[in-house]
């Protein structure tokens, strides 16, 4: 029941607002339409293993949600480069970050 409750409050507080602010970059870059197809598909592997590490590690779950609030941590990098669907994604956002 506590894992149920924390897991949906990091999804509030973390998975969703990445996805929103992903997306939303991704329409202000005008990306190509294969990049926003592969962020959908990261989206829907990365949040489940971003909720799973936050009920099973609590003080990641805080310190992430903190850094994100503070703009400390960019959502891009918190999408797991390991990751065959993401890692395109991932180096498309944050070479977009550094040239700004």
């Amino acid at each position: 029941m506590i894992a149920d409750w924390i897991a949906s409050i990091f999804a509030l507080f973390v998975v969703d607002p990445i996805e929103a602010d992903i997306r939303q970059r991704l329409e202000e870059m005008r990306a190509p339409v294969e990049v926003v197809t592969q962020a959908g598909d990261c989206l829907r592997t990365t949040g489940p293993l971003l909720i799973e590490r936050a009920t099973g590690d609590l003080w990641w779950a805080g310190t992430t949600v903190v850094s994100l609030a503070t703009g400390f941590t960019s959502p891009a990098e918190l999408l797991d480069a390991g990751n065959p669907t993401c890692a395109p994604i991932a180096s498309y956002l944050l070479s977009a970050e550094a040239e700004a």
